[in-house]
């Protein structure tokens, strides 16, 4: 059993990545769990196996705790642990190949507060991928793609799993967008052209040496180009995990 985690920024496709990639993964014949970690979600497009809002509800906490929506998802957020254990028994209960975690829109929920951090090694860091979503519209522009390779850096080093970079909803993008931020993942020296393009007074803050530090923590590595819409990619994510975790070999198929 694979337990893949989507993080990303709000916005950046986490539940359409979570429903497209279960929905590949039946369709070829292999069998995948979903579970919602997200107590604010509405409309999720996919039914969760598991669900965090059948113990975490934000109405409640609102009214319990006096607080507004922020509030209560940060309180959400810590009560994420108490239920670790319910939620195992559930997972568990499954026979299945991979578990996929759709994780709370505002990333710093999952990344930052200790009960997420709990959660990843309770269900067992040694089987765990954590997949980070790159938002298109920010990784148009060099300065958005280094901001969300420092983002992707910190998630990496927080968790200390294996990683999948994946840059979500292509189809907004123009073939010559998507090319540039695919180079841009693998060459830093258009990376640092392109800064220096857009902002030159950036080039004596920001260099070489600082994007390869990044790449050490993880930030800087081949990106997966993905549409939940069309399900392009989706395959290359299953192919990357079973990389890490099975030298590459197809799940036998139910």
């Amino acid at each position: 059993m694979i337990n893949l985690y989507f993080i990303g920024s709000a916005g950046s496709g986490k539940s359409s990545l979570t429903g497209a990639f279960a929905g590949w993964m039946q369709n070829q014949g292999y069998d995948a769990v979903t579970v919602n970690l997200d107590p604010g979600i509405e409309n999720a497009p996919y039914v969760p196996d598991v669900d965090i809002r059948d113990w975490i509800k934000l109405r409640d906490i609102m009214q319990e705790h006096g607080v507004g929506p922020n509030g209560a998802q940060i309180i959400a957020a810590d009560m994420l642990a108490l239920n670790t254990n319910e939620m195992k028994e559930i997972i568990e209960s499954y026979d299945t190949d991979y578990v996929i975690f759709d994780t709370p829109g505002q990333m710093e929920l999952f990344v930052l507060r200790q009960s997420g951090k709990y959660l990843v090694d309770a269900f067992g860091a040694d089987r765990s991928i954590i997949g980070f979503l790159y938002d298109p519209v920010i990784s148009r522009n060099p300065s958005g793609f280094i901001s969300l390779m420092l983002q992707a850096a910190s998630v990496h080093v927080r968790f200390n799993v294996p990683f999948i970079s994946i840059l979500t909803k292509t189809d907004l993008l123009a073939d010559e967008e998507r090319e540039k931020i695919l180079k841009w993942s693998t060459d830093f020296m258009k990376l640092d052209d392109a800064i220096h393009a857009e902002r030159p007074t950036m080039r004596s803050q920001l260099s070489i040496e600082f994007l390869s530090a990044l790449k050490s923590f993880g930030a800087g590595q081949k990106i997966v180009p993905v549409s939940s819409q069309y399900g392009s990619g989706i395959e290359d994510i299953y192919n990357t995990a079973q990389q890490i975790y099975h030298g590459g070999e197809d799940l036998s198929k139910g």
